[in-house]
């Protein structure tokens, strides 16, 4: 059994999971969220980055036909290797990565392009080196108007997917979706992408805190004491003393004065001391 999950990079909002997958569906699972993603929002995604192992070259190639632009890694393999050490110094360009908290900015590259088996025409190689790898990092793109350097630092922030993904694997535990029944594995990922959801909306609502994790509104907002008193008309939530009820009141997320119907259709109010 796999799982594929797929993040929107702007609001870090899981958007998409599929826990119902198998090695052989894996391929064409990349098509799928396109059509997913098509059919929520009335367009294709302009950008999808993922990693080498997750399609093959020929869904690259339909990607590519849908003007999807496109950034993924590739996998070394000798003949690469041994062809890239062949090439003249004269073809290599340096470029600096001047994001914050790199820790390697100056980078060395040979940009070309290559044919791929089943790829339907020629795409874009970039070998990078500089990282204090052994063997350079290879990028496929479709772009072939960017600079080499504007494609290395847009791939670059899919680190922040893999942050927020490391994040979930800690908070929500991603990675213990684990039982002998599948249904049981697709639930638990739909309501992991429910619950980030959730945790996306709340912090955004908290002056400070819109690109915290989701464990650190838990801790100050969510996990906290009080009193709850079930009136005729409303619920009130009295909250104890906290240094952090100041940011909770100033959210003011009991103003909207609209009624929960899976609590009776009662309005929900808080109180501070």
């Amino acid at each position: 059994m796999l799982s594929f999950f797929a993040q929107e990079p702007e609001s870090r909002v899981l958007c998409y999971a599929n826990a119902n997958l198998t090695r052989p569906d894996q391929a064409g699972e990349a098509m799928r969220f396109v059509e997913f993603w098509h059919a929520i929002t009335g367009t294709d995604p302009a950008w999808l980055y993922f990693d080498s192992k997750l399609t093959r070259y020929a869904e690259l190639s339909k990607l590519n036909q849908r003007g999807i632009g496109f950034i993924t890694i590739r996998r070394r393999s000798a003949a690469i290797l041994r062809r890239l050490q062949s090439l003249p110094a004269s073809q290599g360009h340096r470029a600096v990565i001047d994001t914050a908290q790199r820790r390697h900015q100056r980078l060395r590259y040979v940009d070309e392009t290559v044919k791929l088996p089943a790829y339907d025409g020629k795409i874009r190689q970039v070998a990078v080196t500089g990282e204090q790898r052994e063997q350079p990092t290879l990028f496929l793109s479709n772009n072939l108007k960017d600079s080499a350097r504007s494609l290395i630092v847009r791939y670059a922030g899919r680190n922040r997917v893999e942050d927020t993904l490391g994040s979930s694997v800690n908070f929500f535990h991603l990675d213990c979706l684990a039982s002998e029944v599948r249904l049981n594995v697709d639930l638990d990922a739909t309501l992991t992408v429910l619950a980030n959801g959730c945790y996306r909306w709340l912090a955004k609502q908290l002056r400070g805190f819109e690109t915290a994790a989701p464990k650190h509104p838990f801790r100050k907002f969510v996990e906290t004491s009080g009193t709850i008193e079930i009136e005729r008309a409303r619920i009130v939530v009295c909250f104890d003393k906290r240094s952090h009820n100041p940011i909770l009141r100033e959210a003011a997320l009991d103003q909207s004065n609209q009624k929960i119907s899976w609590l009776q259709n009662l309005l929900v109010v808080f109180q501070y001391p």
